[in-house]
Parts: C-alpha cells; sequence; structure tokens
C-alpha cells in the first residue's frame, strides 16, 4: 500500500478520548484509535502524537483562577491521556515512548528533540505531553511545533467533527465545507480550527493539515494512504 506520509504528527483532542460522555476516557473509543495507530505504525509509518487534555481540564475552565495555575493544571491532564495512549498501545504490542515538556522523570521522558528523532526512525510511537510546557499555548501549538521540530510531513488534525466549516455545522446546516482551505484563507476568516500561533508557525514552515473526524479512526488509515477526506489545509491549495 503506498503511503502519502512517512513521518506524521497526529494531534489528538482530549474530547476525542471521553466519547458521548463528555468527560474522562471511553475505553472502546481509546482502543479503536491505538488499534489504527498500530496499523499505521506496522505500515511504515513514523507516529508522534501530541494528546489534549480537554477531557479533564482546560485552562479557560479555571474562572477567577491565576492563568498560569489553570494552564499548568490543563498541561496535567495531557499527560494522565499520554500515559493512557500509551498503556494501550504497548498492550497492542506497539513500542511506544511519552516525552513530558515538564520535567517528571519518574513516569515519563523529558522532551529532548534528538531523542524523539530517534525514537521514530525505531518505529517506536512517540507522545508528546505538557503541551509546550509553557502557559497561555494551546496544545495546537505543541503540535504545530513539535512537527517543525521532528520534521513531520503533515499534521493530523483528529477532531469530533469531519472537516472545517464556515459555521458550526450543528448550528447551521447550511454551513459551507472546505474540502482545501490556505492558513491565510483560515485565519482571515477565523474559523477557530487552530489558534492563530498554531496556524502561523504551520504556515512559516510549510506543514500541511489535514482535519478529519476521529470519530471514525479507520480515517486515519485514510489519510496516510492519500485518501481526499476532511479539509486540507496549507499555504497554498
Amino acid at each position: 500500500m503506498k503511503l502519502k506520509y512517512k513521518r506524521v504528527m497526529l494531534k489528538i483532542s482530549g474530547e476525542a478520548l471521553a466519547g458521548i460522555n463528555g468527560f474522562g476516557i471511553d475505553q472502546e473509543i481509546l482502543g479503536s484509535i491505538c488499534e489504527s495507530i498500530k496499523e499505521a505504525s506496522d505500515m511504515g509509518v513514523e507516529v508522534a502524537i501530541v494528546v489534549g487534555g480537554g477531557n479533564f481540564w482546560r485552562g479557560r475552565s479555571g474562572i477567577g483562577m491565576d492563568r498560569t495555575t489553570a494552564d499548568h493544571m490543563g498541561m496535567l491532564a495531557t499527560v494522565i491521556n499520554a500515559l493512557a495512549l500509551q498503556d494501550t498501545l504497548e498492550s497492542k504490542g506497539v513500542p511506544t515512548r511519552v516525552q513530558t515538556a515538564i520535567d517528571m522523570r519518574r513516569i515519563a521522558e523529558p522532551y529532548i528533540r534528538g531523542r524523539a528523532v530517534r525514537h521514530l526512525e525505531k518505529k517506536r510511537v512517540v507522545i508528546f505531553a505538557c503541551g509546550t510546557g509553557n502557559p497561555f499555548f494551546t496544545t495546537d501549538t505543541a503540535a504545530a511545533l513539535r512537527a517543525a521540530e521532528i520534521d513531520a510531513d503533515a499534521i493530523l488534525l483528529a477532531k469530533n467533527v469531519d472537516a472545517v466549516y464556515d459555521s458550526d455545522p450543528k448550528v447551521n446546516h447550511e454551513a459551507k465545507r472546505f474540502d482545501k482551505i490556505t492558513y491565510l484563507d483560515m485565519i482571515n476568516l477565523q474559523l477557530g480550527v487552530m489558534d492563530s500561533t498554531a496556524s502561523t508557525l504551520c504556515m512559516d514552515n510549510n506543514i500541511p493539515v489535514i482535519v478529519f473526524s476521529i470519530r471514525e479512526p479507520e480515517n486515519i488509515i485514510k489519510v496516510l494512504t492519500g485518501e481526499n477526506i476532511g479539509t486540507y489545509i496549507a499555504k497554498e491549495v
């Protein structure tokens, strides 16, 4: 099977792991996602992952709380999800490493770019937790930053929606769907797919992003083999 991408950054939102419950981790969904990641790894794709923490905590959830403290709590939530992904992948025979942007050596490696790249070359899945390690930055920005650092061919943005729309398709049934769109148009239209920092990072480093639904985990394989699903975002389309 011909692969379109050799090394990818898979961004998984915390909400995707929660399923219909909206909180915590749905083990069935977690297992399905990891099965697709295993299939991708078995095909020879080098897979890096950035996972969000919104199924446990979001920085903006801390109303009245110091923003830095709230964001640090969000970073810890991403570690919970990263360890869950690692445990499930390892149970399926996929060698996996978790690297954190905040030092916590008792449970994970510290993020070191060279070590991360070496893991990928040895066909280990690498999961990046704690975002960038800095408050005021989202895990989307972390995905863009790590993708640039490890020279990823593309970012696979796995969401609970199947594509990019000009408005919320759940509210507006006539919302326009985009099959392709440039970063500049996405930013100007304020579509909210990624935050502006992440979008600019991807644009400046010419990293394409494919937005698709993680509700069907097999979509990961479809993207890797070049099937046209979701929305393709790039500097030029």
